[in-house]
């Protein structure tokens, strides 16, 4: 090529990109909060700084044509709400749900005295009825009328709040947009230690997405209630000691160093090659016992506590005759065969590091066969979530288990809906074995409930909270002797 053809080229190139439209941008800035509500006006800001590599908080994503509702359009009545389930929802409580009225007849007796039913007497002159009224400021049927509304207003403005974050979470959880919050970190590094403290240090230290808003808080938490409440307390970071308020009894310290001795094992040296190659021991088992909404659980929420232990296998076992309710056209239940005598669905397959069986059988009948004989307090664990031992509707159930379960002297970790459930349990069970059981850490709030509250339909004053209590208890352990005779009896004095 000429020099000529050179240089007119080149300056043509120049022309065109002089020529070229030059799209303006607007350039993105940090929202001023706190400075103008203090009467100060901003002069400069400083670029805001990157945050770290899988703590930065994802924007959530352009709504599309899935999303029915708007983040700033959740409440709604529920009678009137655009999703078909909630409507469905509403008409069930207003065919079940009894007005809380003091002037009605009880329907059934109280469960606890903070129970709207145990305000009712034998003054009461109306007979029952049902909720028909929605309150204007919570949006949930919680009267027989307006009347009725007006006149006990005081009782029903101490949980009015709760009851609309209950509406606005439910109707967040149904809206069809994106949840970031349930996108869950894999394996972590060994030498980046977890903080149990709360939910606030896990989430951070974990490198879990930043969640910036409450409502997306709650709904994270909801899930994973479930193996951190197991993984805070067997954990050997975790927040429950033998301290002052710590919680935990000196029996408790000694079961759980047991299980902390298994599940924090020293190094082996062992890698990916042939000379690498190291014996491991058998999975931790986790019985949990009661089996209800745990059991369907995403399975990437369970593998969260194989991440605290990675050194270590779980094989987590489901026991309970609601252990597989609704779930028929996921895992159809299995024939009960000779190979397979009580139908266990086995998911052998969920991670390296974990596998999952589901019974849907009490456990006292396992007990009795021997399947799982024998127990190793170093290798085994019992959970109960939410087991309503002392209700009176399920206590019948768990007769003839609870002298099963504190045989094993295997630690037993319980929790309960609110600090009235689980202490109904605890005089349940102290009740009924008396002096044979240890406690093992005392009763008390758990420091990884879930942070969103429930709604019972057949009563929409009874609020209730996940896992919001924990407390743990054994079979108690003698301490051997031996009987001396009568001649080492006078040596000895």
């Amino acid at each position: 090529m000429s020099l000529c053809a050179r240089i007119w080229k080149t300056t043509s190139t120049r022309s065109s990109i002089r020529n070229a439209t030059i799209l303006k941008l607007p350039i993105q800035r940090r929202a001023v909060t706190s400075q103008e509500y203090q009467g100060q006006t901003p002069i400069d800001e400083l670029p805001e700084i990157a945050t770290p590599p899988g703590l930065a908080n994802t924007p959530a994503r352009t709504l599309s044509g899935n999303v029915l509702l708007e983040p700033n359009n959740l409440f709604h009545h529920f009678s009137d709400s655009p999703l078909p389930d909630i409507r469905r929802r509403a008409a069930f409580m207003k065919t079940h749900a009894y007005c809380p009225h003091n002037s009605h007849h009880r329907t059934r007796m109280p469960q606890s005295p903070h129970d709207p039913e145990a305000r009712k007497g034998t003054q009461s002159t109306q007979p029952p009825a049902f909720v028909r009224f929605e309150c204007p400021d919570c949006g949930i049927p919680v009267s027989c009328s307006e009347e009725h509304w007006a006149d006990e207003y005081e009782f029903h403005m101490e949980i009015c709040d709760t009851l609309r974050e209950v509406n606005e979470d439910d109707h967040d959880l149904r809206s069809g947009r994106f949840f970031p919050e349930f996108e869950y970190p894999g394996p972590q590094m060994e030498e980046i230690l977890v903080n149990m403290t709360n939910w606030d240090t896990y989430l951070y230290t974990r490198e879990y997405q930043a969640i910036n808003e409450e409502r997306s808080l709650r709904q994270a938490t909801k899930l994973l209630t479930y193996p951190l409440t197991i993984g805070s307390i067997l954990s050997e970071l975790s927040p429950y000691d033998i301290r002052q308020n710590g919680r935990l009894t000196t029996e408790g310290l000694k079961s759980l160093s047991a299980l902390r001795y298994t599940l924090h094992p020293p190094r082996t040296g062992g890698d990916g090659t042939m000379k690498g190659l190291r014996l491991k021991p058998p999975p931790v088992r986790i019985f949990i016992l009661g089996a209800r909404a745990e059991s369907s659980l995403p399975r990437e929420v369970w593998l969260q506590l194989s991440f605290l232990f990675p050194r270590v296998g779980f094989h987590l076992i489901f026991i309970g005759p609601e252990s597989m309710a609704n779930r028929d056209a996921e895992f159809p239940l299995p024939e009960r065969t000779p190979r397979n005598p009580f139908g266990a669905v086995v998911e052998d397959r969920v991670s390296h590091e974990m596998k999952i069986s589901t019974f849907v059988e009490y456990y006292h009948t396992l007990h009795q066969a021997g399947l799982f004989q024998p127990y190793d307090p170093y290798m085994d664990c019992f959970v109960l979530f939410h087991p309503g031992l002392g209700h009176p509707a399920s206590s019948h159930e768990w007769a003839d288990t609870l002298p099963q379960l504190l045989e094993t002297k295997v630690p037993i970790i319980s929790t309960g809906y609110t600090e009235w459930d689980m202490e109904r349990d605890r005089k349940w069970v102290e009740e009924k074995v008396g002096g044979e059981v240890d406690i093992l850490m005392k009763p008390g709030e758990n420091k990884f409930r879930s942070l969103r509250w429930d709604l019972n339909d057949y009563d929409p004053a009874d609020l209730n909270c996940g896992n919001w209590g924990v407390w743990s208890f054994r079979g108690k352990r003698y301490v051997p002797f031996i009987l001396l005779s009568r001649s080492d009896t006078e040596l000895t004095n």
